[in-house]
Parts: structure tokens; C-alpha cells; sequence
């Protein structure tokens, strides 16, 4: 079967394809190389052995989409990554990022639609919680208004796909999913941020390398244990392992209703500080930081409560915290000593 991957050469789809095709799907990129490398393509056969086809395409072209689903009318599901991510970027540029993340999910819904069938499995995120009541966050948690652009991007997009369901023979999935980290136990890819980072643990590699200076950690003045704000830092691998599980539940049909939502973590709680301990112990090395001001659109905690994907998906993750900064200290000194 064809699975569709969009934004598949960025950190989580390519970490995706790598495990659709271990699986033995046929898997098609999308990506407009915004904020990724064709280098990545490489780094996929190289693990799988398998050239993965892939068009330079920008979803926010409608008739570029139009186009390339007429020659592509045997997809079974899509995968859709492609949207711009950055809560920070998305506060200082907001259109940017309605544009990007709402227009290219409803040209790619328009053309779905037309399909007998269609299978979706969207890229959504702990942020539409926002700042949750209670932790663990469950599926049924409230949610909340979106604290950035992107967070509301977020929320816009379940709602657009689950207005759409009810009117077209569309299923869909939709995964929340936390702070995916790491990167493939090869080190052949991992997250490739162009520019300054905008995620915590590539700044951390990289200023372990000495390519940054210093970290800056925002706040240390939350109601938390060491006043660092906390997350559920999951490992990619595990991530994208979901994502194939999901597709299958589809296209098997196993789905119990035409939107199933779940959420995606290790149902732990890091703070910053505890993220940069596993850093240290991995790499063996003090990493410099400061303290500076809260970020605007930083919540306090978010962290998952994954019962729902143990029982229904049959899913956990596997990795723990320190291995995953292990997999993204080894991805980034190799990346660096090209």
C-alpha cells in the first residue's frame, strides 16, 4: 500500500518513513525543504536500503496539489507532518503560520475527499491543552484557548478534519503528541533545525559542541520541583512506531469511530534542568547555561497520560530519557564532523 508521508523529510516524518517502510509500505515524500535537507533522503536508504520517491512540492499551492493527486490516485493514507512548528516563531509571526498550517491541510482534505476512501493520520500536539487543569493530561482534558498561533493551528486543524469526516468517506487519527526527541539509533538522521534552534535538545547538543555559546533557560521560577518548566520528552523512534500502528488500525478498519484521538508520550514529566542532567551524564561533560526570562506562549507542565494508546494501539514507549539524549549527542557529532 502507498502511504503518502508530508513533510517527510523533516525530524518526525523521516523518522516515519524509515519505520512505514520497514514495514513494507510503499511511502511517497512531500516536502518543500523549508526547514530540512535532501540530505535526509540519503539518510533513509541508508538504513532501509530503499530510494523513497519524493516531490519538492509546497502544500500552500493548491493547484500543485491538484495536480500531483491526479497522478497519484492510489494512495491508501496520508501522513500529514508539513506545518511550520515553533511556538516562539509562531507568537512573532503569526500568519506565517496560519497560512502554512491551515491553507496546506485543506487543499490536501479537498483532495482527499474526491477518493472512494481516504485515510489520514494528522500531526496534532499536546499544545492544545494548553495549559492543562490536571496532570496527567488524558484525551478528555478541556481544551484550552491556545496560548500560541501555533498551538491554535493545532486545535483549527482537529476541528477542520472532524467537520470534514462527517460529510466525506475520510477516517482519521489524530495523534497529540508531546516533546519528541533523539534520533535514529544509526545516526544516520536525527532533527537537522536550519538556523538557530527553535527545540530544546538540538540547542543543547549543539551548545555541547560548542556551537552555541550557552543555553538559555527560560524561567526558573515555575511551580515546579527545580522552577524549570516540565515536559513529556518522548523519543522519536517510539513516535514514529505509533504512527505506522495508527495507519494500520485504519487501513484495516479497526478504528471505532471516524476521528480517534490519542495522545503521544512517556507519561513522565522532565523539567529543563533534568533534560540537561541527561545530557551531561550521556556526554560526560558540563553543559554552560544561564537563566534568562520566561518565554511568552511557555506553559508550566505538560505531560501525558498514554493509557489510551497502551490499550487500544497496543503502543508504549520503549526509551527512556537518557537514551534518547544519547541517540541525539551521537546524531550530532556526527552530523558535525562532516
Amino acid at each position: 500500500m502507498k502511504i503518502l508521508v508530508t513533510g517527510g523529510l523533516g525530524f518526525i516524518g523521516s523518522h516515519t518513513v524509515v519505520e512505514l517502510q520497514n514495514e513494507g509500505f510503499e511511502v511517497i515524500i512531500i516536502d518543500n525543504l523549508s526547514n530540512t535537507s535532501l540530505k535526509v533522503l540519503d539518510g533513509i536508504a541508508n538504513i532501509t536500503g530503499i530510494n523513497t520517491a519524493f516531490e519538492n512540492l509546497d502544500l500552500r499551492e493548491k493547484e500543485k496539489v491538484q495536480e500531483f493527486f491526479k497522478r497519484h490516485h492510489d494512495i491508501s493514507g496520508v501522513i500529514h507532518f508539513a506545518a511550520s512548528k515553533a511556538v516562539g516563531e509562531s507568537v512573532g509571526n503569526p500568519l506565517l503560520y496560519y497560512e502554512n498550517n491551515i491553507s496546506s491541510l485543506i487543499y490536501l482534505l479537498q483532495e482527499l475527499q474526491k477518493l472512494p476512501e481516504a485515510n489520514i493520520i494528522f500531526s496534532s500536539s499536546c499544545t492544545v491543552y494548553g495549559q492543562a487543569e490536571k496532570m496527567p493530561i488524558t484525551e478528555n482534558s478541556s481544551i484550552q484557548p491556545a496560548l500560541s498561533p501555533y498551538g491554535n493551528t493545532k486545535q483549527i486543524g482537529e476541528e477542520i478534519i472532524t467537520d470534514v469526516t462527517k460529510v466525506s468517506n475520510i477516517n482519521a487519527i489524530l495523534l497529540r503528541y508531546f516533546n519528541p526527541i533523539g534520533a535514529h539509533p544509526s545516526a544516520e538522521i536525527g532533527e537537522l533545525p536550519l538556523g538557530i534552534p527553535q527545540n530544546l535538545v538540538p540547542f543543547i547538543t549543539q551548545t555541547g559542541l560548542g556551537l552555541r555559546q550557552e543555553l538559555s533557560v527560560y524561567g526558573d521560577d515555575y511551580p515546579t520541583p527545580d522552577g524549570t518548566a516540565v515536559r513529556d520528552y518522548i523519543h522519536v523512534v517510539d513516535l514514529a512506531k505509533a504512527h505506522v500502528i495508527a495507519m494500520k488500525r485504519l487501513l484495516n478498519k479497526k478504528n471505532l469511530e471516524k476521528v480517534e484521538t490519542f495522545n503521544l508520550g512517556t507519561g513522565t514529566g522532565s523539567s529543563v534542568l533534568e533534560v540537561i542532567h541527561a545530557f551531561e551524564k550521556v556526554s560526560g561533560q558540563k553543559l554552560p547555561y544561564k537563566i534568562v526570562a520566561r518565554r511568552e506562549g511557555d506553559i508550566t507542565s505538560a505531560y501525558a497520560n498514554t493509557d489510551k494508546a497502551n490499550d487500544a494501539l497496543g503502543w508504549k514507549s520503549q526509551s527512556t530519557l537518557e537514551e534518547a539524549m544519547e541517540s541525539a549527542w551521537k546524531w550530532e557529532k556526527k552530523i558535525r564532523s562532516k
